[in-house]
């Protein structure tokens, strides 16, 4: 991401498809006869995004009958397929100010569909019981006093901060060079590993300092407290490397091939539509997550349970 932050590829092929019977929701199946093709999902690796994924995907298929295949990308690979047309669309983008000027700008081979209804925050967090303990703690000016208590064997004698998958986009290791933090990045290498290391942080009181993110499930159920970093103020995260500022809050937005834009019909409609809020995405993602449901088996429970919002992303005539 800059999650920065489950990322979603659209590819459209010419063929006919044949009808599907009436499901969840009691949007009536769609006609036998209408030209559909195959859509290719690319799926980013954080939950969040694969909820929204998996929402768009049951749609596609069991409203509009197109067929989907799904694809796991990293997150800036996505945007490469914009060119080789192996990616249609991406349904969570966190900013990426960069590759949208690379895409859209300049090679003219993407266009954007809109925002997604989420707010993305990225940020830096402890568990809450550290800053009720040390309530100077989320002030980034005190963390070099607070060092000693986020060493490991990892740190090097520094302490730790736990990044997430080493392929999110993200400025920490300039922030701790740049703000001249006694810190060591160390990278979890998922999602999911940096939500069991904050969920044992909790549990074990056990200091952690950690980059996180939301819409997030893990926020809903425990408490963790955001650490302020230096404001983020327009354009001070420019260069990469001599970032000293905090991440802004994103609107996340969906990003289109110009191809899929241009042929995509009701495919294209239904991704342009798609909006939803944080708590719609949260639910699905612990529906995933903490629930036990397969992908396909959440979006058909919100799906059946969410008509109202829905609805109106399904094309006029569709």
């Amino acid at each position: 991401m800059k999650k920065i932050p489950v990322i979603a590829v659209f590819g459209l092929l010419l063929a006919g498809c044949q009808g599907a019977t009436s499901d969840a929701g009691g949007t009536p199946p769609p006609s036998a006869a209408a030209n559909k093709g195959t859509v290719n999902l690319a799926i980013n690796p954080w939950v969040g995004y694969e909820a929204n994924a998996a929402v768009i995907e049951y749609l596609l298929e069991k409203k509009l009958g197109y067929t989907v295949e799904t694809k796991n990308l990293k997150e800036e690979i996505s945007w490469q397929g914009f060119e080789t047309g192996e990616v249609d669309a991406i349904v969570e983008n966190w900013g990426h100010d960069d590759l949208k000027k690379t895409y859209i700008e300049e090679k003219k081979v993407a266009v954007d569909a809109g925002p997604t209804g989420n707010t993305g925050v990225i940020g830096w967090y402890v568990p809450q019981w550290m800053a009720d303990q040390y309530p100077d703690i989320t002030d980034w000016n005190n963390l070099n006093k607070y060092a000693g208590l986020f060493k490991t064997s990892e740190s090097g004698g520094k302490g730790q901060f736990l990044a997430g998958d080493p392929s999110f986009v993200t400025n920490d290791e300039a922030l701790v060079a740049n703000l001249k933090l006694n810190y060591k990045v160390v990278y979890s290498g998922s999602e999911a590993a940096i939500i069991k290391a904050a969920q044992q942080a909790n549990a074990q009181k056990k200091p952690l300092l950690f980059y996180f993110y939301e819409p997030q499930w893990l926020f809903a159920k425990e408490k963790y407290a955001r650490v302020k970093l230096p404001a983020y103020k327009a354009g001070c995260d420019a260069d990469p490397k001599k970032v000293a500022c905090d991440y802004p809050d994103y609107v996340l937005d969906k990003v289109v091939s110009k191809k899929f834009a241009d042929t995509g019909g009701a495919a294209y409609e239904l991704v342009k539509n798609f909006k939803w809020t944080n708590d719609d995405q949260n639910l699905v993602s612990d529906y995933i997550t903490n629930q036990g449901l397969s992908a396909e088996k959440a979006a058909e429970k919100w799906v059946a349970e969410h008509e109202a919002t829905w609805k109106p992303w399904i094309p006029a005539g569709s």
